[in-house]
């Protein structure tokens, strides 16, 4: 695409949207209890920060603000309010901690008008069939030049990715130096096309994308299925074959219900 010389800033507004699962199995509620333990544990507001903070490098990003909380009695949210540049100090709002988290503030911010990245996780497990889904959603958007296709595969990387929801969308406009409308920067015919390949290797997925209304929807479901890989404090080698057969049979279940999102 031959490059817009616009009137003013980019205002288009893109964002990418992720749900990411994590499936696994355990057999006593005991069991259950100490993995959502474990992966709350694992992916705390602290951790989140950090991943929230790569992002924000790879796509080119400078940080404004952090706000983060760990809830009871599992969770965790991060939200970073970012800009394409790096602003002066005198042109910062005085409630920013630009990246630096103080534990004395009191302030709790929730920008939502401009350039963001959140997380949300929510681990939770089936009180019967001991099947247990560990999701993070995540939201980039982003103005300007700054894009956040650019960190689809560093997040599908650093999450145990089981099943990947992917939504990105362009909203408004920005008008190049004759006055003209562009509703659109840059090409894409699919969120697939800024994944690599090694990483596209790794999962069946679908596309529904609407190109008029820039809307494009991904979804991603792991094509390698070793029992073990799913099963928390319990080994395979140890199963029946009944119990092995059993337990597939519900994982299986759990992960396309969540893939094709409705219930069989």
């Amino acid at each position: 695409m031959e490059k817009l010389k616009l009137y003013g800033f980019n205002n288009l507004t893109k964002t990418l949207s992720f749900n990411i699962y994590d499936i696994c199995y355990a057999v006593s509620s005991e069991d259950k209890q100490e993995y959502i333990e474990y992966i709350d544990e694992q992916y705390n507001s602290a951790r989140l920060t950090e991943i929230l903070k790569e992002v924000t490098r790879i796509i080119g990003a400078n940080i404004l603000n952090i706000a983060k909380q760990d809830y009871e009695p599992q969770g965790a949210s991060v939200n970073l309010l970012i800009a394409e540049e790096k602003l002066p100090n005198a042109c910062v709002d005085p409630s920013c901690n630009g990246g630096e988290i103080n534990a004395k503030s009191k302030t709790v911010l929730g920008h939502l008008d401009t350039s963001h990245i959140t997380v949300h996780t929510y681990p939770e497990y089936h009180p019967d069939r001991g099947i247990m889904t560990f999701r993070v959603d995540i939201d980039v958007s982003t103005c300007g030049k700054i894009s956040p296709l650019k960190a689809l595969d560093y997040l599908i990387e650093k999450f145990d990715s089981d099943i990947i929801i992917c939504d990105y969308r362009i909203r408004g406009f920005t008008r190049d130096i004759n006055g003209g409308k562009h509703f659109k920067d840059h090409e894409i015919n699919s969120i697939k096309d800024f994944i690599s390949k090694r990483n596209l290797d790794l999962y069946n997925s679908m596309d529904i994308n609407m190109h008029e209304e820039n809307i494009f929807h991904t979804k991603m479901m792991v094509k390698d299925f070793k029992l073990d890989n799913y099963l928390f404090k319990i080994k395979e080698e140890n199963l029946t074959e009944e119990e092995r057969r059993n337990i597939l049979t519900k994982l299986n279940k759990e992960m396309h219900e969540i893939y094709y999102g409705r219930n069989f």
